[in-house]
């Protein structure tokens, strides 16, 4: 990696696929961004390899679907194994940002994106929002009105394939962001 390029790292769990095409999405809009490079990491099978990784990313985006209000048991196992992390504050600084998916229309993402924060602010993260008014409806960016991260909402009998494209826009929208804040702030390091 060149002092220019920053690295934007996807620490995601998914049960069920929703999740996965969310955080393809993000890597998508992140990746768009020239001299980012972009990593999918799903939490339930991190390698020390990935640890490291994460440990060297220039940003970290936070991905669950919500179950029972929250982020996945899956993803709270991955934030609780970040406690050593937390302890030495090896995450400070880096650029932070989150997205999440439900099959009910509220489902509590709104819990699960600030659970997200809440763990970002914890390890002294810069956590990047979603600058999007609401959208209208069906087809519009941030059709769900999130401001904490991106939200998707799908049938809870449809599989990943069924989901909103407009959903999936707005996460692309998110990697996107989050890979400009990042440059930014690195730009602004490097000047120091």
């Amino acid at each position: 990696m060149s002092d220019s390029s920053v690295s934007v790292v996807i620490a995601y769990h998914s049960g069920y696929g929703h999740t996965t095409r969310m955080a393809e999405a993000v890597r998508d809009g992140a990746a768009s961004v020239t001299g980012t490079t972009v990593e999918l990491l799903p939490v339930d099978a991190l390698t020390e390899e990935h640890w490291a990784k994460l440990d060297a990313a220039h940003a970290i985006v936070f991905g669950s679907p919500t179950y029972m209000g929250s982020a996945s048991p899956a993803f709270h196992t991955f934030a609780h194994d970040t406690s050593g992390r937390w302890y030495t504050q090896v995450w400070k600084n880096k650029v932070a940002a989150g997205f999440t998916s439900s099959g009910a229309m509220s489902g509590d993402k709104l819990n699960t994106l600030q659970y997200f924060t809440v763990l970002a602010a914890q390890h002294g993260m810069h956590w990047v929002n979603l600058d999007l008014l609401p959208g209208g409806g069906e087809g519009e960016l941030n059709r769900l009105g999130g401001w904490l991260g991106a939200m998707a909402q799908s049938p809870g009998d449809g599989g990943p394939e069924m989901m909103q494209k407009s959903d999936l826009l707005t996460a692309a929208h998110l990697g996107q962001r989050v890979a400009e804040h990042t440059r930014l702030l690195h730009r602004a390091r490097s000047l120091s």
